[in-house]
């Protein structure tokens, strides 16, 4: 994160022949929006001058209130690097603000800002690492997505196995020229699945950067001829794309996660905060799982959590501690799909974690056996619970989880909860192939 002041903005994009500038924000669905502006307008767009009709954003606002402003993040500022080397293309994130500066309370960047608040008050510094699954797919000779891929690729396959090795490079080094700090690449379990793992940072900064990740892996597949899907599960039999999060609390310098003195490394505090997280995940799930399709992802047998438990040896519970000692003690949240809307995800799970910290809420104990594979019985003799298994339920669970709808504000919670019903009973008034295929000539 680079400290910018207007003045340097301003100079960068004369010395940079910087020609158009996006001034990004994000919809309460998770979509990247922008409006560009030339150069010329630059000073404008840092004067918090620039407006947008907020009626025709989804979730936003009614006709009769619609002017809204966006006010750039100077820290955010970077020129795409696969954009014209004359007359570049830079962007701006933005907040988004009423017409009398008050920050819109349907902005999912403040609804995040709120809860990184909430844990600075307490003297918490939340710090996430994003593990960010998507797959690969052919285009037809219109260039539209298919969901086709002619590799057979599995776990760590390495060309020519993996058609997209030269692609994922491309997208790796795109990215490392934009700041990101990339850890690690890889084929994932499925024919045309990937992964790309970038560096923990605080929370904000990783919100950002996942709405930027994305963004750049779609760009730089179109380059290869190929669509890059987020969605979590675009074909049957095969595993889906998550989203595992990884999070941990900072005070002082210290991680305060870890305890060397407890048999799994876990302080009282982390304890606590899974605590949080298990007792909000069902209200959680219609934001970290938000589409009817995420739902085909969290079945069992294709490795995506669903069952509500903890454990820090094996990868079937919900919640998961990884191996690592000291400073890289973190918890991570196994359930959320690469569909989800960053800011609004990052926000539920850090206040529902520091609700089990402020309130003391203890996890049950650890499940450390293969729990898709226990019976119905043994899972109820060991209260183990499980997650919404539909949208429909996902958003019962939300109303009635009073605290995420509060995380969450108002203004956001009744206009997601509405499209979500409205996007069920989309779903639910279809006839699918797999219907006519089974019924059409039976009945």
């Amino acid at each position: 994160m680079t400290n910018y002041t207007k003045e340097d903005i301003i100079r960068l994009v004369e010395e940079e022949d910087v020609e158009f500038i996006r001034l990004q924000f994000t919809d309460m669905f998770g979509n990247l929006k922008n409006i560009a502006v030339t150069a010329s307008q630059l000073e404008r767009a840092l004067n918090n001058k620039c407006m947008f009709d907020g009626s025709a954003i989804d979730g936003f606002v009614r006709i009769e209130e619609s002017d809204m402003y966006l006010y750039p993040d100077y820290s955010t500022m970077e020129i795409f690097p696969w954009r014209p080397q004359q007359g570049k293309v830079a962007r701006m994130i933005c907040d988004v603000h009423r017409p009398n500066g008050e920050p819109f309370e349907g902005d999912p960047r403040y609804v995040l800002k709120k809860a990184i608040k909430e844990a600075e008050k307490l003297g918490y510094i939340f710090k996430v690492g994003p593990e960010c699954e998507f797959f690969l797919f052919n285009t037809d000779e219109n260039t539209m997505p298919t969901t086709e891929t002619h590799e057979q690729a599995g776990y760590f396959d390495i060309g020519p196995l993996d058609f997209g090795e030269n692609a994922r490079r491309d997208m790796v080094m795109t990215l490392e020229d934009m700041g990101f700090v990339i850890e690690a690449s890889h084929h994932e379990m499925s024919p045309a699945q990937h992964e790309i793992d970038f560096k923990y940072d605080e929370a904000l900064k990783t919100a950002d950067n996942i709405m930027t990740f994305k963004l750049a892996v779609r760009t730089i597949a179109k380059r290869h001829g190929l669509h890059a899907t987020f969605m979590p599960k675009p074909k049957s039999a095969i595993n889906g794309s998550g989203m595992h999060i990884n999070m941990s609390l900072h005070k002082d310098g210290r991680n305060v996660f870890e305890d060397k003195s407890d048999p799994m490394g876990l302080s009282k505090e982390a304890y606590y905060f899974i605590g949080g997280i298990m007792k909000h995940i069902k209200g959680m799930a219609a934001i970290t799982n938000p589409l009817v399709n995420s739902y085909k992802r969290l079945v069992p047998g294709f490795e995506a959590p669903v069952y509500i438990a903890w454990s820090a040896t094996n990868r079937s519970p919900l919640i998961r501690i990884p191996s690592t000692n000291g400073g890289g003690t973190r918890i991570e949240l196994r359930s959320p799909d690469s569909a989800a809307n960053p800011y609004l995800t990052l926000a539920v799970c850090l206040m529902a974690g520091l609700d089990g910290m402020i309130n003391k809420i203890e996890p049950p104990a650890a499940v450390n056996a293969n729990i898709f594979a226990m019976s119905v019985e043994e899972r109820k003799a060991m209260h183990i619970d499980q997650l919404p298994e539909t949208l429909k339920e996902a958003v019962e669970e939300l109303e009635k989880d009073t605290f995420i709808c509060d995380v969450l504000g108002k203004h956001i919670a009744e206009k997601y909860i509405a499209a979500k019903k409205e996007e069920w009973f989309q779903y639910r008034a279809q006839v699918s192939e797999w219907e006519i295929g089974e019924y059409l000539y039976r009945y």
